[in-house]
């Protein structure tokens, strides 16, 4: 990868994947992991909009009601948090659009280069990037808070075994892809939400209303319609496109058997 390349197209990337890091984890001194985990549901309609805002996605209107069935579901689940926090949301938000902004910026800049990036490479090149960008808002931001508090104790251990997890998570999710599918990857992705809900809920005593469950479960099953929606679009493209291929060797086949016709 050249200089020009990385500075053009890695850069931007790096910066959208620090602010997400840095929003989405402060909204966690703000919100529960359950309603965050919840909110997160939201994701494809942002994607959706964004894509359809940068013309990556094409505009329809069945798939939009899908989109705001889940902002519905997503809304519902909101009205019935009952330790909402408006800023904790906000940078909830914040994060969520810097997220779907970054997921179209690297179909539209790697695309376009035809550059390929795995879970693991794009660690690789990503990190440095994220990490000097997060060092603004820490020496700014945290960094004080931390000198001038007495009661803040920092486990080297804890550091190092959550960056450790993470790592572990992103290689896991590399090798289920290769070994299986995105399908697997998508159905893995649901339990994994209802466990982490769950688990959090029981172990942070973070009360979840009858509302909240009632929001997330609708929101739930338009993300599984739409995912099995992209999945039978992905098919047809795929059908069509070997259909084409077929008849085009078929045709090449039938025109080299032809004899060729006796000079007079």
């Amino acid at each position: 990868m050249t200089r020009d390349t990385y500075i053009n197209k890695i850069v931007p990337i790096g910066f959208l994947f620090a602010i997400v890091l840095w929003m989405g984890n402060s909204a966690y001194v703000y919100l529960s992991v359950a309603f965050i985990q919840m909110v997160k549901a939201l994701m494809p309609a942002v994607v959706y909009c964004v894509g359809v805002v940068f013309k990556v996605e094409v505009f329809n209107r069945k798939t939009m009601a899908n989109m705001l069935t889940i902002a519905l579901g997503v809304a519902i689940a909101s009205f019935g948090e009952i330790n909402f926090n408006a800023f904790g949301f906000s940078l909830l938000m914040a994060s969520l659009v810097s997220e779907a902004v970054r997921v179209v910026s690297i179909q539209l800049l790697l695309t376009s280069c035809d550059i390929k990036l795995n879970s693991v490479t794009t660690l690789y090149y990503v990190s440095p990037v994220c990490f000097a960008f997060l060092t603004v808002p820490f020496v700014f931001l945290e960094l004080p808070k931390l000198l001038s508090a007495d009661d803040v104790n920092v486990n080297p251990f804890i550091f190092l075994s959550n960056a450790t997890l993470a790592f572990a998570l992103n290689v896991s999710i590399y090798l289920l892809i290769g070994k299986t599918s995105a399908l697997t990857m998508n159905v893995a992705g649901v339990i994994k939400d209802w466990i982490l809900i769950f688990i959090s809920s029981v172990l942070f005593d973070a009360p979840i209303s009858g509302v909240q469950l009632a929001g997330y479960f609708l929101a739930f099953l338009a993300v599984m319609y739409y995912n099995y929606a992209k999945i039978q679009e992905r098919e047809q493209m795929s059908g069509a496109l070997n259909s084409s291929n077929m008849n085009s060797s078929t045709s090449k086949g039938g025109e080299e058997m032809q004899p060729k016709g006796n000079n007079a």
